[in-house]
């Protein structure tokens, strides 16, 4: 059986986008016939034991810490990185090493994959430079924006082959001169298992929080997820107070949390439609759904900017295998997902009364609901199941690393 080690930020039993995409791939790589583990970095930050099993997948730790000046503190958290990984390849001897961005993922296994002679995946779900500006810990064109980019460079070029998650990526990729046939997509995408039975509305929540008028249901825009500035959620409160001038019953979800949080909540109180905007902090995972099945449309006002025309999210994705209807801001992560009037709504980026007349729009015409949700369905089902993309890993591998049969790449149903 063909061994898999993926290199990793960090997993669960943490929970964000990132470590939900680690569980997918990993467990229908498991379902392929691989065997699979992963190792993190310093940066997954959960206490645990050295070697942890989280949702039946096994996971190695760094331990330690690094310090210094920018550019040498990253410097000694991959050669720490490192070690761990060497530790594992000489316990565990993989076939092939799968290294997931950052770059300093991708680093740290190079290394080591260079030094064993195992042929080394590196997969790219974003351009951390540019996540660094979206999430405000960083400025395009800074001493840190260019090195993490020289960085994401060098390791693209050692790296056998490249998966990216989205047409972006991969554009960018090719303009910086990587060859075409080194590069895989592999797009986000939803395990059905997880999010393709959607629950029965709690009628009693949405007492509680206000979501009913005279016994009716109010229709309620919902966003679920992380509060960083590139997510447009000021955008979205502030597109409230024209939504309700057409949709007086209208009400807003928002649940999670993230470095805009406390300036949202106090945009949101100082709103004239602070009565309809109702706050949730995080929830657990297994309460996400909950909350999914109060809402009528989910909303993703996301800015314009480099890293959200780049990067497609999984969220909408999420939205649609739970029957949701879609409104998105026009930015080309949401253009490969979401076709406009068919599986979703579309409208102008930084604009909060595009956003709450598309809002409008959806809500005029309830008698478009059920072919959009279908539509959606559909989507999900056909071009963004992990359970069918997961096998192109298969293809990724016996690239650069064909075995001979007795041995098998991953042959299993």
């Amino acid at each position: 059986m063909t061994r898999v080690l993926h290199v990793l930020d960090h997993s669960l039993p943490m929970h964000s986008g990132y470590t939900f995409r680690t569980r997918a791939i990993l467990k229908a790589q498991e379902a392929m016939g691989f065997e699979v583990r992963g190792v993190t970095g310093l940066r997954h930050t959960a206490t645990g034991p050295d070697v942890e099993e989280a949702d039946g997948l096994v996971f190695h730790r760094t331990r330690g810490s690094a310090s210094g000046p920018a550019g040498l503190r990253e410097w000694r958290e991959i050669g720490l990185f490192a070690q761990t990984i060497e530790q594992v390849v000489r316990e565990w001897r993989p076939d092939v090493i799968h290294a997931h961005s950052p770059s300093l993922c991708g680093a740290a296994a190079s290394r080591v994959a260079r030094r064993h002679g195992i042929p080394l995946v590196y997969e790219i779900r974003a351009f951390w430079e540019d996540a660094a500006v979206g999430n405000g810990t960083g400025a395009e064109g800074s001493l840190k924006y260019r090195l993490t980019r020289a960085l994401e460079n060098r390791v693209v070029a050692r790296a056998d082959a490249i998966v990216t998650i989205c047409d972006g990526l991969r554009a960018d990729l090719i303009a910086r001169g990587v060859p075409t046939a080194k590069i895989t997509k592999m797009p986000n995408g939803v395990d059905l298992e997880l999010f393709g039975t959607p629950p029965a509305r709690d009628r009693a929540l949405a007492e509680e929080l206000g979501f009913e008028t005279d016994g009716r249901a109010c229709p309620v825009i919902g966003f679920i997820g992380s509060f960083y500035d590139y997510e447009g959620l000021d955008d979205l409160i502030a597109a409230m107070p024209l939504l309700l001038e057409r949709q007086p019953d209208a009400r807003l979800l928002m649940v999670g949390g993230g470095p805009r949080e406390e300036a949202l909540r106090a945009q949101a109180l100082a709103s004239p439609a602070a009565k309809a905007i109702r706050f949730i902090g995080r929830v657990p995972h297994h309460e996400v759904e909950r909350y999914y099945a109060l809402a009528d449309i989910m909303a993703y006002p996301r800015k314009k900017s480099r890293l959200t025309d780049l990067v497609t999210p999984l969220k909408p994705l999420e939205a649609m295998a739970q029957g949701k209807l879609v409104a998105a801001s026009d930015v080309g992560g949401h253009r490969e997902l979401v076709d406009h009037g068919v599986t979703g709504t579309l409208f102008a980026p930084d604009d909060p009364a595009a956003c709450a007349a598309a809002l409008a729009g959806l809500l005029a015409h309830r008698e478009s609901w059920e072919a959009c949700r279908e539509a959606g369905r559909r989507h999900v089902r056909e071009r963004h199941d992990w359970a069918a993309n997961a096998r192109r890993y298969r293809d990724v591998y016996q690239m650069v690393a064909p075995l001979d049969a007795e041995k098998g790449l991953g042959t299993a149903a």
